[in-house]
């Protein structure tokens, strides 16, 4: 997410929840040295894959398109996002505006929040430092912009974004849409409106960018909250934001380029998420924005990354205004993703019904939606909000 508001109200998610997860283990065979062999640990590493995925293929076509949809809440979750979060049995909220209320106030909200779930929602905010925090208050730590953070060494870092991550955990909020991973060329720093101008990004330099992302998601991780780096291939080579700006291009990121290093590193080390933007590459999909592009997230997946994709927003970001409603969950989930954020409430059920729509025709997109579930569920499992068994 880009937008930036100010005054938007409260916000937010749940009241402490477990991070021990659940996953699905069995007793591993061991080795005469009392040792676990590697194909033993491989095989007990994927039963609570196998575990989500059959829960996700015993969902109802409406729950399993309810999964795949994140729905804004700014405010004190009002009737109108009551009812999105129920109607469209949206599996995952994002907290939007700035909330000065604290860990306290905010953990009442999530807490109200959770109950329309039974306590399985997964609750986001972007929390990046600078101007992006959502998160305010007594208990919230204020972290420097990305430009500043670049200045710390990765150790501190680590310890200031665990000490952010201790309190979002604490307020229920277990999944933050941050650190962004782009990288922005020297020679594009002055026109780069959604990253540089605003102090979001670690800086040029493909490398430094990796490590305070590394940096920053050691935090979150040691805190028991989960990552979404963004906004993958890359927001540092455009000029526009596309909040605002309909067909920002990126004519620079190539399938090779050293952009996507940051990227590339985190998917190799398993981040929880990855934000696809909804800019358009052109020497990597000419025709499409990233987040409807088979070709870019293919790009993403060919690293062998099965985490879960999330999208940028689709709800009000002018990048996806010509694009009816009904189809913008759906074009994404055929590209290859799994969770699609809208901001605005009141298209949750467009997105639901699309997905549904279209799974009922095809039986190829219908495998993609359960498949997408599967990931989804496994990031919740990881955070103690399900179990899959």
């Amino acid at each position: 997410m880009t937008k930036i508001t100010a005054g938007l109200g409260t916000l937010l998610t749940l009241a402490l929840l477990s991070n021990a997860g659940c996953a699905v283990t069995a007793a591993e065979p061991t080795k005469a040295d009392g040792s676990t062999t590697v194909a033993s640990a491989q095989a007990t590493a994927s039963e609570p894959a196998a575990a989500c995925a059959a829960q996700a293929q015993a969902m109802s076509l409406k729950q399993q398109a309810g999964q795949l949809v994140m729905v804004g809440v700014s405010g004190s979750l009002d009737a109108a996002e009551r009812k999105a979060i129920t109607a469209s049995k949206a599996g995952s909220v994002i907290l939007m505006g700035n909330n000065y209320g604290g860990v306290k106030r905010v953990a009442k909200l999530t807490a109200s929040i959770q109950k329309l779930g039974d306590g399985q929602l997964l609750i986001a905010t972007d929390q990046e430092g600078g101007l992006v925090q959502r998160l305010r208050g007594a208990g919230f730590v204020n972290l420097p912009s990305a430009a500043q953070q670049a200045k710390l060494s990765d150790a501190a870092l680590t310890a200031k974004v665990t000490t952010l991550g201790k309190s979002m955990a604490s307020a229920g909020v277990l999944l933050d849409l941050a650190p962004v991973a782009d990288v922005v060329p020297a020679s594009n720093r002055a026109a780069n409106r959604p990253v540089a101008r605003l102090g979001r990004g670690y800086g040029s330099d493909p490398g430094v960018v990796s490590a305070k992302v590394a940096a920053f998601r050691a935090g979150l991780k040691a805190a028991g909250v989960a990552a979404a780096v963004k906004h993958f291939p890359g927001l540092g080579a455009v000029k526009g934001n596309t909040d605002f700006v309909a067909k920002v291009k990126d004519t620079t990121t190539t399938a090779d380029s050293a952009l996507l290093q940051p990227f590339r590193d985190a998917a190799a080390d398993d981040v929880d998420a990855v934000m696809i933007s909804s800019a358009i590459y052109t020497r990597i999909d000419a025709k499409n924005p990233a987040l409807f592009s088979a070709k870019a997230i293919g790009l993403l997946r060919g690293w062998g990354y099965d985490g879960v994709v999330i999208s940028d927003d689709l709800g009000v970001a002018v990048a996806v205004a010509q694009v009816p409603a009904k189809q913008r969950a759906y074009r994404f989930v055929l590209a290859g993703g799994d969770i699609a954020i809208t901001v605005n409430p009141r298209l949750a059920t467009a997105f639901t019904s699309g997905v549904v729509a279209k799974a009922k025709t095809n039986p190829a997109f219908a495998a993609k939606v359960t498949a997408a579930v599967a990931r989804v569920l496994r990031l919740k499992q990881s955070l103690g909000l399900v179990t899959c068994s």
